[in-house]
């Protein structure tokens, strides 16, 4: 018998999935955020407290692992590994100040020409007065991946992608080497790629096969698209998950930083996209669970809500509207509680729907058809008022966790 096991480092917390040779899932475990005050400490207990709620009979037939991780979370080490500050996360737009000098240096509408970008948030960090203790520049995925293997600065053309790596050429552009970054900037490899095996001291705390190889990662949304098992151009997956993104397969790629729209690669295809910061994290902060539920039972679909909102937790969004400084609109607030959430999901759909529109007005191939992958995705009213708007069918993915994604991602290099 032969396992695999992926690992979802999430906006919420941390998942874990093993999957047997027939993409079977075998087990799952789960590890919600409880210590953000120390980014560093929390991911690293929850990689831990993952690795000890796996049984040992199947531990010991894990043949590979990948983890995953929000894309543009990043963080600085020293020559050990060991963080140097605390990490800027996926949706910090501190790099905002750099975005003028860094735009006379990258092309024209570049992906990292956004605030959230790794790049610019890495150009940021080198005013931080820790950054003299800096030798590696590592995402969240690949710093993680690194206390399973031990090798520092390797990272995947996934989570490199918003670091200004070429992943066309496969290679760092002339443009972002001329910035002589006094830093290591990771070898970035293939999505999936074994880069070694596990540290034998993990292997013989956690119960792990000694030749149990870790692999290069992906990003949280493209892990979630993995695990839809959509491949054909004008298949869609939308993730509502905290945030809201959209993941197109397209002949064509598309990169236009003025709307936050970027493509990562996919074999001889391109994932085109974007992401929100719409999303669940807005309604649960506005709502219960329970009233989640019960409101959305008494939404009548067919109807549209006339009340036009922005949902955002704070000020700034970067697709389909690339705005560090935009504005949350939610009012006016009805004192009805139930016609406040519809004219949220009403809202939340539109943003998608223009989302979907931009890609294809920029030459991505016609949308035919949509999964949906997230907690969101269970909302059956939600679906419906969505596919009013996205005026083709919409389903939920089959698979909709990032982590079982991830460990498609192991099993499919060992299987080549």
């Amino acid at each position: 018998m032969t396992f695999y096991l992926g690992i979802d480092f999430g906006t919420s917390g941390a998942r874990a999935v093993v999957i047997d040779d027939e993409a079977r899932i075998l087990s799952q475990m789960r590890h919600p955020w409880t210590n953000i005050a120390d980014w560093g400490n929390c991911w690293k207990e929850a990689l831990w407290s993952l690795l000890e709620a796996i049984s040992l009979d199947l531990k010991g037939e894990i043949r590979a692992i990948a983890i995953n991780g929000t894309s543009s979370t990043i963080l600085l080490t020293d020559a050990t590994g060991q963080p140097v500050d605390v990490p800027l996360l996926y949706n910090d737009a501190r790099g905002s100040i750099v975005l003028k000098d860094l735009s006379h240096i990258a092309p024209p509408n570049h992906t990292v020409l956004s605030a959230t970008s790794s790049l610019a948030k890495l150009l940021w960090m080198q005013h931080l007065p820790s950054f003299g203790q800096a030798r590696y520049l590592l995402h969240q995925a690949d710093w993680l991946a690194f206390l399973l293997h031990g090798q520092l600065g390797i990272s995947d053309y996934h989570n490199a992608l918003k670091l200004g790596y070429d992943v066309e050429k496969l290679q760092y552009p002339e443009w972002l080497e001329k910035l002589q970054i006094p830093i290591t900037l990771p070898r970035v490899l293939a999505p999936g790629t074994p880069v070694g095996e596990l540290n034998p001291e993990i292997a013989a705390k956690f119960g792990f096969r000694h030749d149990c190889l870790v692999c290069a990662g992906t990003t949280d949304s493209i892990a979630a698209f993995l695990a839809s098992g959509v491949k054909s151009p004008g298949q869609a997956v939308t993730s509502l998950g905290s945030t809201l993104v959209l993941k197109l397969v397209s002949r064509t790629r598309i990169e236009d930083a003025r709307y936050g729209i970027y493509s990562h690669r996919l074999g001889d295809l391109w994932l085109t996209g974007g992401a929100s910061n719409t999303g669940c994290a807005v309604l649960k902060k506005l709502f219960t669970d329970e009233e989640l539920v019960s409101l959305s039972r008494e939404i009548d679909v067919s109807k549209a809500s006339e009340l036009d909102y922005y949902p955002l937790l704070k000020e700034g969004d970067r697709f389909p509207i690339n705005d560090p400084h935009l504005p949350p609109k939610l009012e006016p607030r009805p004192d009805n509680p139930r016609e406040f959430l519809h004219g949220l999901l009403e809202s939340m759909a539109r943003i998608e729907a223009r989302g979907y529109k931009l890609l294809q007005e920029l030459g991505s191939d016609q949308l035919n058809r949509v999964y949906t992958a997230g907690g969101g995705a269970a909302n059956s009213t939600w679906t419906a008022i969505r596919g009013r708007y996205l005026k083709i069918p919409v389903a939920s993915s089959i698979n909709t966790e990032a982590a079982y994604g991830t460990a498609l991602l192991a099993m499919q290099q060992l299987k080549i």
